[in-house]
């Protein structure tokens, strides 16, 4: 059963010339309870967009974001800040996302006062037995972010996301600013956290060795829509979208035996103030035909994948 189901979600933004930017632009799907969803793409793909639509971070222009099979963008300010509770967020940087004027103690205290009303010593057992959570310990209470290796300070931001016993959490890049031994303590513990939280992750990565590590299904987005989707198996063993097999062959492999022949795309990333028409991809696919550029492909359902092309 979805726990979250997106349905033609948009943001745009306005620009200075008047135009509008499309971050994200008629995107549907859903989260099942339990599982981890990756979505990949580019850098300037909308995904972290997306995320912040979700988690109410930022208003969408149009669309409807199911929760538990209610809408959030429909309910009352007081309705929503009871469903908060329930979801949350650790975002990409472990610097920036922390406030350095307080401490471990008033990082991962705040929402637990905030909705729970917690002070003193109870409020400071619950954020001790929270640290104890993702391995930090309990000494380290009255530590400020300064204090902490990049590690230790991601560490303190899922403690966080966390307080609340949510059951949904995004996930925006939570390794990307760390070292690759790091990286994969932080995958470990994100792993554990969801087999004893009964949690259900939306992991946005643009690293697809991670979201092959840690995902049950993969969406792939291009340009504010989404081209593919599909288990993680089936989308690293057989690519379908011109876009994913390009990615895929980009990814480093370790194995000489498994480095095949990289697709190279020509030319940028086209602006999504000012779209191609057609499909967003045509203008650096190297299979595109003249449908393709007057056509825009449907995210057509293809067994137990779903792909927008008109060749697939």
């Amino acid at each position: 059963m979805a726990l979250i189901e997106a349905l033609n979600i948009k943001k745009y933004f306005p620009a200075h010339d008047g135009r509008l930017v499309k971050a994200v632009d008629d995107v549907s799907f859903a989260v099942d309870a339990g599982e981890t969803v990756g979505l990949v793409g580019e850098s300037g793909c909308g995904k972290s967009t997306i995320g912040r639509v979700i988690i109410n971070l930022l208003q969408p222009t149009d669309g409807q974001l199911l929760f538990e099979e209610r809408n959030i963008f429909a309910l009352s300010k007081s309705k929503r800040r009871e469903l908060r509770r329930k979801m949350g967020i650790v975002f990409q940087d472990p610097y920036s996302s922390l406030n350095p004027r307080m401490n471990a103690l008033q990082i991962v205290g705040e929402p637990l006062t905030v909705h729970h009303g917690l002070k003193g010593t109870r409020l400071r057992d619950e954020v001790i037995g929270l640290l104890e959570q993702v391995g930090l310990k309990p000494a380290q209470v009255n530590r400020y972010p300064h204090q902490f290796s990049g590690g230790q300070r991601q560490r303190l931001g899922i403690a966080r996301a966390l307080a609340l016993g949510p059951k949904f959490l995004i996930l925006d890049e939570p390794t990307s600013a760390l070292d690759v031994s790091v990286q994969a303590q932080v995958l470990n513990l994100i792993r554990k956290l969801q087999a004893a939280n009964a949690l259900t992750y939306l992991f946005i990565t643009h690293d697809l060795n991670v979201v092959r590590h840690i995902a049950d299904r993969v969406m792939v987005m291009y340009l504010g829509k989404l081209v593919e989707e599909g288990r993680a198996d089936d989308i690293f063993g057989e690519p379908l979208h011109p876009y994913t097999k390009a990615l895929l062959s980009a990814n480093p492999k370790l194995d000489p035996k498994l480095r095949g022949e990289r697709t190279l795309l020509e030319g940028d990333i086209p602006s999504p103030a000012n779209p191609p028409p057609g499909c967003s991809f045509h203008t650096r696919c190297p299979i595109a035909e003249a449908g393709c550029r007057e056509i825009e492909p449907e995210l057509k359902q293809l067994g137990d994948r779903k792909v927008a092309c008109h060749l697939v």
